[in-house]
C-alpha cells in the first residue's frame, strides 16, 4: 500500500513537472521588434541623428545598394557597420533585413560590443539564436545600453501631448511629431493611434527613439488661438500647426469664438469642451522675464506655464515671450487667475524710442550703488503705491535727488521722471568723457539684489544725436557723419528688437557692447548729420541689416564668418580691399598676408590714420601666465586665417603641451593685456589694453640677448574689421564720395530707404 502511494505521488509531480515544463516552453515570448527600430535607437544611444546625417555624406559608399540607400534607416545602419555594432555576413545590409525582427544573436553581437556583463543580460544560446528578440526585453536591454554610453543624459524621456503627424495636418513636414513640448522626427514609428493623447518617449536631440507609454487619453489644450469658427468647424492654432475640430452646437455661436484665447478639453481623440478667455488687459511693458511681465500701471504679473505670443495682424504667426518688446504697448495680454494666459501682438513694431540701460563711471556695471540726480527741468516723479494706484510728484528745476535701493518708493516697482523739457535730467552720480552727463526723455530707476537699474526712455531720433558724436568725432566729413548715423539707426532699430535687456526693461546699455551712447556732448555737426538722414536705414531684401562697424582698417576687411556660420550667412558683409575699385577678397588673401600686413605702404581709404599699421611685443614668460594648458610657452603662430586674412586660429606650444585659439575675439582678448606698448604707425605708443587692436596681425618669433623668447606682432586696423571702417568713411568722404556711396561700398547690395516705405 504505501509503495503504491509513494508511486502515485511520484507520478503526480512528474505530471506537473512536464506540464510547467510544457507551459514555459509554449508561453509567448512577445513580440520582436524590427531590426530598422532597433539600430535607430542604438545608433542614438551612441551618437546624434546630426552626427549620423553628416557622416552618411563624407561616406563614399553606402553598405546598402543604390536602390536601397536612401531609406530613412540606412544612416544608423551604416554609422553601425561602419563602427562594427553590426556585421553583414550576420545582418545583411538589405531593406528585408532592415524590416524583420531583432534576433537573439543579433542583439547578443550589439551588446557584447559595450561588454561581456551585457552580452549575458541577453540570454542567447545555439537554440534560439535565430528566433526574434521580444520587444520588451530589448527595452530593458536598451536601458542598460544608456547606462554605459550615455553618460550624459542626451537621451531623454519626455512627457507630451501628440497633436499633429503628416496624417492629420496637411502642412506637416514628412516625419514630423507635432507636441506641447516641440517638434519631434519619428522615423520607424508609428503615432497615428496617439494623437490627441498625452504620451510618453524617448529622444535624443529633437528624434524620437521610442514611444514608451500611453499617459492619457483626456488632455486640455491650454491657451490656444481659436482663429475661425462657421458652425461647422473651429480653426485653432495648436503649438506651430493649424488643426480644425467638428463644432458642436453646445460650443458657442462663431461670433463667441473666433478671434480669442481658449483651453481646449479632449476626451478619447474628441473635442468635448472649449473655455473662452475672455479678460484682457494692455500697457506699456516695462520687463520680461522667464516668469512674469512688468506692465505700466500692473506691475509684475506672472506668467502661466502655458503662456503663448501670438502675432495676429497680417500672417498669423507663435512666437516667443523674448519677442515681446520692451518699453511698446503693441499686444494685449489675456489673464485669468491672476495670470497673463497669452499675449496677443496687434501691430508693427515702429521703432519710435529706445530704452538704454545706463552703466556706471567706467562701464564696468549695470549696477548703481546709489543715483544723485539734478533736475534741469520741472519734471513729474512718478511711481506705485502698493495699493494699485500711482503716486505723483511734482518736482522743480534745480532739484536734486539721491535715490538708493532702500528707497521706500521702489518697494512696489519703478520710479519713473519725467522731465518737461529736453536734456532735463543730469545724473551727478556717473562720469563721462564731457563730464557729467545729461539725459532727454525720461529716467526709470528700479531695486535689484546687486543695486539700482537706470533705464533711459527716448525717442531713437534722439537718442542717434548722443551716439554719432559718441561713435565718430563731430571734425569729420559730414558725409561720412551721416553714413555713421544710417548705420547707427540701422544697428539701433536691430537691437531694439533683439531685447537683449528685456529682464531690466531696456534694449541696450550704452557702452561699446552696443554703440557708444552719450560719452560726448551732443555737436550741432552731428546732429545736422543726423536730422538729414532721418529714418533711413540700409535694407538688404525686406529686413535691416546687421550694421556692423569699427575704427579702422589694415586695407582689407573681413565677413561675417569672424562670428561663425551664422555671420557667414550675410552676404552684404564680404572680405574686401578698402580703396577705390578694390577687389573681393576671399581665402587666398591668407597666403600672401604676413608680408602685407608688415608693410607700411599699401594704398586704403584709411591708410592715413596711425592704427593702420601697429607693432607690438609679447614676452613669452608674461604669456606663459595668461594662457593655461600650454605650460611654458616656447613657440606661437598663426595656423588658419578667415576671409581676408584676418586670424583665425593661433597655435600656441609650451613645455606641457599645445593650445588653439581660434576666433577673431578669442585671439584679441588672449593675446591683449594693458602692459602691452603699441607702436602706431605715426610713431606715437599708446599703453595695450585687454584686447589686441585687431586680430589682422602677423607674429615673427625673436630671442632677446639674454636668451629669453619674444613675439614681436605686426599688426594692422582697430576692431572687428567687418563692415563699414568708420575711418575708411572718412577717407571717401574726403575724397568726395557722398553718404550714400560710402555705404553701398562697405555693405554690397544693400537698399537705403526709410522703414516708413518698408511698413
Amino acid at each position: 500500500m504505501k509503495s503504491k502511494m509513494i508511486a502515485w505521488v511520484t507520478g503526480v509531480i512528474t505530471v506537473i513537472v512536464i506540464l510547467i515544463i510544457v507551459i514555459v516552453t509554449m508561453e509567448p515570448k512577445g513580440e520582436g521588434i524590427p531590426r530598422a527600430q532597433a539600430y535607430k535607437a542604438m545608433a542614438l544611444a551612441l551618437t546624434s541623428k546630426e552626427d549620423c546625417l553628416r557622416l552618411e555624406k563624407e561616406r563614399q559608399a553606402s553598405h546598402f545598394s543604390g536602390r536601397e540607400k536612401n531609406n530613412w534607416f540606412v544612416k544608423y545602419m551604416d554609422y553601425l557597420y561602419d563602427e562594427g555594432y553590426l556585421d553583414e555576413s550576420l545582418t545583411p545590409p538589405a531593406l528585408t533585413s532592415a524590416q524583420e525582427d531583432l534576433t537573439y544573436g543579433e542583439a547578443a553581437f550589439l551588446a557584447a560590443r559595450i561588454s561581456a556583463k551585457l552580452k549575458s543580460e541577453v540570454g542567447s544560446t545555439k537554440y534560439n539564436r535565430e528566433d526574434p528578440f521580444p520587444e520588451q526585453e530589448w527595452w530593458h536591454l536598451y536601458s542598460l545600453i544608456l547606462e554605459k554610453t550615455d553618460e550624459e543624459g542626451a537621451v531623454k524621456e519626455v512627457d507630451a501631448v501628440l497633436y499633429g503627424t503628416p496624417s492629420n495636418l496637411p502642412q506637416a513636414e514628412s516625419w514630423t511629431a507635432y507636441t506641447t513640448q516641440g517638434n519631434y522626427g519619428f522615423q520607424g514609428l508609428a503615432l497615428d493611434a496617439y494623437l490627441d493623447c498625452e504620451i510618453r518617449f524617448l529622444e535624443r536631440d529633437r528624434e524620437m527613439i521610442a514611444m514608451r507609454e500611453l499617459v492619457s487619453r483626456d488632455v486640455v489644450y491650454e491657451n490656444v488661438w481659436l482663429s475661425r469658427a462657421d458652425g461647422k468647424t473651429i480653426q485653432v492654432y495648436l503649438g506651430t500647426a493649424c488643426r480644425e475640430f467638428p463644432a458642436a452646437e453646445h460650443m458657442g455661436e462663431e461670433a463667441d469664438l473666433s478671434q480669442n484665447l481658449a483651453d481646449l478639453t479632449m476626451e478619447n481623440g474628441r473635442l468635448k469642451k472649449i473655455t473662452v478667455k475672455r479678460e484682457r488687459i494692455s500697457g506699456k511693458v516695462l520687463a520680461v522675464t522667464d516668469h512674469a511681465i512688468e506692465i505700466d500701471g500692473y506691475g509684475e504679473i506672472p506668467i502661466s506655464k502655458n503662456f503663448h505670443v501670438y502675432k495676429i495682424y497680417g500672417d498669423f504667426r507663435i512666437l516667443e515671450a523674448k519677442d515681446i518688446l520692451v518699453g511698446y504697448d503693441l499686444q494685449e495680454f489675456v489673464a485669468a487667475e491672476g495670470e497673463l494666459c497669452a499675449a496677443l501682438l496687434e501691430r508693427e513694431f515702429d521703432a519710435k524710442t529706445i530704452r538704454v540701460l545706463l552703466m556706471d563711471t567706467g562701464f564696468t556695471s549695470i549696477f548703481h550703488p546709489c543715483a544723485d540726480i539734478t533736475l534741469l527741468a520741472d519734471a513729474c516723479l512718478e511711481y506705485e503705491n502698493g495699493k494699485g494706484s500711482t503716486e505723483e510728484e511734482f518736482l522743480a528745476a534745480g532739484t536734486v535727488l539721491h535715490i538708493t535701493p532702500e528707497d521706500k518708493r521702489l518697494s512696489n516697482g519703478r520710479l519713473v521722471i519725467t522731465p518737461e523739457g529736453a536734456d532735463g535730467i543730469a545724473i551727478d552720480s556717473i562720469e563721462r568723457s564731457q563730464g557729467r552727463p545729461v539725459y532727454g526723455g525720461s529716467l526709470e530707476l528700479k531695486a535689484c539684489a546687486e543695486g539700482l537699474v537706470l533705464v533711459n526712455d527716448l525717442y531713437l531720433e534722439d537718442y542717434l544725436t548722443k551716439v554719432v558724436p559718441s561713435e565718430m568725432p563731430a571734425s569729420y566729413e559730414m558725409e561720412a557723419l551721416k553714413a555713421q548715423a544710417v548705420c547707427a539707426r540701422t544697428y539701433g532699430y536691430r537691437q531694439i528688437q533683439g531685447n537683449s535687456y528685456s529682464q531690466y526693461g531696456a534694449h541696450v546699455d550704452d557702452s561699446t557692447n552696443f554703440q557708444v551712447y552719450n560719452n560726448t556732448n551732443t555737436d550741432e555737426k552731428t546732429a545736422r548729420a543726423v536730422k538729414e538722414t532721418y529714418g533711413k536705414m540700409l535694407f538688404y531684401g525686406d529686413s535691416p541689416i546687421e550694421a556692423f562697424y569699427y575704427s579702422t582698417s589694415c586695407g582689407y576687411s573681413s565677413d561675417g564668418s569672424v562670428w561663425g556660420s551664422e555671420g557667414a550667412k550675410l552676404p552684404y558683409l564680404k572680405a574686401k580691399e578698402i580703396k577705390a575699385g578694390g577687389r573681393d577678397l576671399g581665402y587666398e588673401a591668407s597666403e600672401s598676408f604676413d608680408s602685407y600686413i608688415r608693410g607700411s605702404d599699401a594704398a586704403a581709404y584709411d591708410s592715413g590714420f596711425a592704427m593702420f599699421r601697429w607693432e607690438t611685443d609679447i614676452r613669452a614668460d608674461e604669456l606663459s601666465g595668461r594662457i593655461s594648458g600650454a605650460g611654458s610657452i616656447t613657440d606661437m603662430r598663426v595656423v588658419s586665417r578667415g576671409a581676408g586674412g584676418i586670424a583665425d586660429d593661433i597655435e600656441i606650444t609650451g613645455t606641457e603641451g599645445t593650445v588653439h585659439i581660434k576666433g577673431q575675439s578669442a585671439i584679441r582678448s588672449s593675446l591683449g593685456s594693458r602692459d602691452l606698448k603699441i607702436r602706431k604707425k605715426d610713431g606715437s605708443v599708446m599703453e595695450g589694453s585687454a584686447t589686441l587692436p585687431s586680430a589682422f596681425l602677423s607674429v615673427e618669433k625673436l630671442e632677446t640677448k639674454d636668451g629669453a623668447i619674444c613675439f614681436h606682432l605686426y599688426g594692422g586696423g582697430f576692431g572687428h574689421g567687418v563692415g563699414m571702417s568708420q575711418n575708411g568713411a572718412q577717407g571717401m568722404a574726403k575724397d568726395g564720395k557722398d553718404y550714400q556711396s560710402i555705404l553701398k561700398f562697405f555693405y554690397e547690395g544693400t537698399e537705403l530707404r526709410e522703414v516708413s516705405e518698408t511698413e
